[in-house]
């Protein structure tokens, strides 16, 4: 107890150290109370914070910021409109189409499996089949009752969309045109001696700047990769299913082993055992290659390098409290995490030795 009340009063002696826990304490119960309430604007900070990366390039460039948020701006909305109105139209669809070939694929599907009895009867049995696709079955229909849910909540959810289609944009724009105002004035608020607290956030800047600019260049590379993969070889659902092989690098390993099942099932039900099943699980199998050898480290080569188990643990613990956004910043979050345990002990001992 006595090393733990040392270790305390050692520690938070320091006022920066202070400040630094105050501030994250702060942001966490904000996120974690206000977020619903707030989540247009998190969203629109968060896609401010993107966004600045360009402005700033822009603005070494000799561009005035006024005119550097203005194109950022402008070529934000375009590609929003692109996804809203170009992409989602046409993956809404696909799904649409996927959910209603599901009946046909399961009795493919079964039909298939029922002769895996006859071959090995010792290992499986016809009940056991019938016990699968049962499962199967009643998960299918727990979908459909959950899409006709949310169909019957489209209207909320409508005006929703709305609301952060007309908002986030204002609000984006404000926050870069802007964005030195309202560090004044959040900055005033605190104390001036914070070199701590700048310190750690200037490594963890660099390290989420260097993450997000890259895995938003991987799902772009990826997506527009497997598309062009899938097109190639005449797989239904391209479009889908690529936008899905691009969403999956956002999770570490998982991603990609989750999203491999419904790209080779499609595939398999297309063209059974065929060569192009094959040809088609080999190129899907040098992208995913590809991009874990050649693309990953090309893009994160700045960025601090992880344990698997901790980026495991950091996209459990952050998903499970903010959702999509906790998966996508699992890592930038954790980074946050190694920078501020990598600084604390040093900033302990800097203050320990002078007292000794």
């Amino acid at each position: 107890m006595r090393l733990i009340t040392d270790w305390f009063r050692r520690t938070f002696s320091d006022p920066q150290v202070v400040l630094l826990a105050v501030l994250l304490a702060t942001g966490f119960l904000v996120i974690v109370y206000l977020g619903d309430m707030l989540a247009p604007v998190l969203a629109s900070v968060v896609m401010a914070y993107l966004l600045e990366g360009l402005v700033a390039f822009l603005e070494r460039r000799g561009w005035p910021r006024i005119a550097a948020v203005w194109l950022v701006f402008a070529v934000f909305v375009l590609f929003l409109s692109l996804l809203l109105f170009g992409v989602l139209p046409l993956v809404s669809r696909q799904l649409t189409d996927l959910i209603q070939q599901i009946p046909s694929m399961m009795a493919k599907g079964q039909q298939v499996l029922m002769h895996l009895p006859e071959r090995y009867p010792d290992l499986v049995s016809p009940e056991q089949i019938q016990e699968i696709f049962a499962v199967v079955r009643q998960g299918t229909l727990e979908l459909g009752q959950r899409a006709l849910s949310v169909s019957l909540a489209s209207l909320v959810g409508l005006i929703t969309v709305m609301i952060y289609i007309i908002l986030m944009p204002l609000l984006v724009f404000f926050f870069l045109k802007d964005k030195a105002l309202i560090v004044d004035w959040f900055t005033q608020f605190l104390p001036q001696d914070r070199l701590f607290a700048k310190q750690v956030w200037g490594d963890v800047d660099r390290q989420i700047a260097n993450y997000v600019r890259g895995k938003f260049f991987e799902i772009l590379i990826v997506w527009a990769a497997s598309l062009v993969a899938f097109t190639a070889f005449g797989l239904q659902y391209a479009l889908l299913l690529s936008v899905l092989v691009g969403l999956s690098v956002i999770i570490p390993y998982i991603g990609a082993v989750v999203v491999t099942i419904p790209v080779l099932l499609i595939a398999w039900f297309q063209w059974g055992w065929s060569p192009d099943f094959f040809w088609l699980t080999f190129a899907y199998l040098v992208i995913q290659g590809l991009d874990g050898n050649v693309l990953v480290p090309l893009l994160f080569s700045e960025v601090v390098n992880l344990h698997p188990v901790a980026i495991i643990v950091a996209i459990l613990v952050f998903g499970g409290f903010w959702g999509f956004w906790g998966v996508f910043f699992a890592i930038p979050l954790a980074t946050l995490v190694h920078a501020v345990l990598h600084a604390w002990p040093r900033n302990g001992a800097a203050m320990a030795s002078p007292a000794g």
